[in-house]
């Protein structure tokens, strides 16, 4: 598609940023101004959202640059040979991949709020959440290739049992976030998935653990998570045209 109609497009973000479309045929960009980091994402994947939500919420100034997914650009697959995103790059030419790994580098590698708590006992707490979420993303795959009601009956049953196993440490903590009375790195690690129940019509998964519905309520109270929303309708009219293989799902409603 993009390398017959257009070669990029562009938009002005509300922070001031700018976003690139790119897909095959399309020109590799050129270095990353000085004083940014860019980040090459694509606008509805959970995965790269992780990353966007760090550069939100630790204020760092950046660009992002949307990959069409399912119509890849060449010289993608030179910033992360996997051709998957995110991918961050900096000035110095310098390539970060893998959305956890990205998430840990801009917290050490920037200033200002620190998303990890220094305590290592702490920080080893919301890694083993992280570890109680990991089905949830791959359960979210399944769901979306389920073709009968049967095989999405037993899989809302495995949602079920994964969002007990947080609600149990919401409880055991007596906190609203996982790491404790704020927001930090673990919450925003596993909330792209939880922004996108109400689109998959798996709400119904939480209505069981009071806990975990209080934090989805309040991490759309944070900054950083209400500027990167995307509605229900926008992501159902994009899952539409991706689960057909359509060159155009990754630039829905542009």
């Amino acid at each position: 598609m993009w390398a017959s109609r257009r070669r990029f497009h562009a938009r002005r973000s509300s922070r001031g940023g700018s976003a690139f479309l790119l897909a095959e045929g399309s020109a590799a960009p050129g270095p990353v101004p000085e004083g940014l980091v860019r980040v090459y994402s694509m606008r509805f994947c959970p995965f790269a959202e992780r990353t966007r939500l760090v550069l939100e919420a630790k204020g760092i100034r950046h660009e992002v640059i949307n990959i069409n997914l399912k119509n890849k650009p060449e010289w993608f697959f030179k910033k992360n040979p996997f051709g998957l995103v995110p991918v961050l790059e900096n000035s110095q030419g310098q390539l970060v991949y893998e959305s956890a790994i990205t998430c840990e580098y801009l917290d050490e590698a920037y200033p200002g709020k620190k998303l990890l708590p220094e305590d290592p006992y702490e920080k080893a707490c919301q890694k083993m959440v992280f570890e109680l979420f990991s089905k949830v993303p791959s359960l979210v795959g399944s769901f979306l290739r389920s073709k009968n009601k049967e095989d999405r009956s037993a899989l809302k049953e495995e949602f079920r049992k994964e969002f007990n196993k947080l609600e149990e440490v919401l409880t055991n903590k007596k906190t609203t976030f996982f790491g404790g009375s704020s927001l930090s790195m673990i919450d925003y690690l596993i909330w792209p998935w939880f922004e996108r129940l109400e689109a998959l019509e798996l709400n119904e998964c939480v209505d069981h653990a009071p806990k975990l519905k209080l934090w989805m309520a309040a991490m759309r109270e944070d900054a950083a998570v209400s500027a990167l929303l995307i509605d229900v309708k926008t992501f159902r009219g994009f899952l539409d045209l991706y689960l057909q293989n359509s060159l155009e799902a990754c630039d829905y409603g542009l």
